[in-house]
């Protein structure tokens, strides 16, 4: 079942839909999707945090879904500056101070730069593989060749045959994408279907585009973000408690955040899912929200 119908505010570039479950006053906690998924990853989720007292907010990240740009001049940009941002805008528009933030792939990184450029904002993090913010200056040192196959995707963006691509085959790539990404989640078929009419959003392509082209320092970002993209250069360190969720059966590529963790100066704890592809909220709902209420008033984190 869907978490809520959905709702809508403004933010100074976004009219943001978005949906929610409990009550106000609670311990808020924003749930953030990745590419090219949408808020249905978290419907058990959302409800597994709702039953145990928090207050739920699900947000269409730009370019997906119900979300839309208010203005027709603005940069359809997806850098990782601005997914932060529009986190903070988001928060800033619903009167909410501060909140615990979840999130995996786009939406791991919206949560991971939230939480380093703003963490008087930020209670706790549940981020998957670690630290997800880019070293957009080393993205011209390649990887093991097993790694570069299995980023084929974002090369073919770099391409306009791959923009292309994009924008009259989004259902069958973004599928493939799912199916590789998660080969032991049964239930992808199904779960795709749900939430395939949010790549049909005016500007996901664009956003989609740019975001690829942006990591690998191909296009210019959205100037607006210059300063903030600047820190983030420097890989800040995130203070804020955190879990990092490590899907072992993911089909991009399994990592172990330990690794990682000396750009976590706060609490840090790993949690490992063994069969568990790369949306870890939706193929394990139960364990991504164990994940989340350890950063609550009585985890053991908090």
């Amino acid at each position: 079942m869907p978490i809520s119908e959905v709702e809508f505010v403004d933010t100074p570039l976004l009219r943001v839909g978005y949906e929610a479950l409990g009550e106000a006053g609670a311990q808020t906690v924003i749930l953030l999707h990745g590419f090219p998924y949408d808020v249905r990853s978290y419907d058990e989720v959302a409800s597994r945090l709702s039953k145990a007292g928090s207050r739920v907010v699900a947000p269409y990240l730009r370019g997906y879904g119900p979300t839309r740009f208010l203005s027709d001049q603005t940069l359809r940009s997806g850098q990782q500056a601005a997914l932060g941002q529009d986190l903070i805008d988001l928060m800033d528009a619903l009167d909410i101070e501060h909140a615990i933030v979840a999130g995996y792939d786009w939406g791991g990184r919206a949560a991971c730069v939230a939480a380093a450029l703003f963490p008087e904002r930020i209670d706790g993090l549940v981020t998957v593989s670690g630290y997800a913010i880019q070293d957009i200056a080393a993205s011209v040192e390649p990887d093991d060749p097993l790694d570069e196959k299995l980023a084929w995707y974002q090369y073919y963006f770099h391409s306009e045959r791959g923009r292309r691509g994009l924008e009259l085959y989004r259902e069958d790539l973004c599928r493939l994408l799912w199916r590789d990404w998660s080969p032991e989640w049964a239930e992808a078929e199904a779960a795709f279907s749900a939430s395939a009419p949010s790549l049909h959003n005016p500007d996901f392509v664009d956003v989609a585009i740019h975001s690829y082209r942006h990591r690998y320092g191909l296009v210019d970002g959205d100037p607006r973000y210059d300063e903030h993209e600047r820190r983030l250069a420097m890989q800040p360190t995130i203070s804020v408690p955190t879990v990092s969720v490590d899907s072992k059966a993911d089909g991009f590529g399994w990592f172990d955040s330990s690794e990682h963790a000396s750009y976590f100066t706060g609490s840090f704890r790993r949690v490992v899912l063994p069969r568990v592809g790369h949306n870890p909220p939706q193929e394990d709902p139960t364990k991504f929200a164990d994940a989340v209420l350890m950063l609550g008033p009585h985890g053991a984190l908090a």
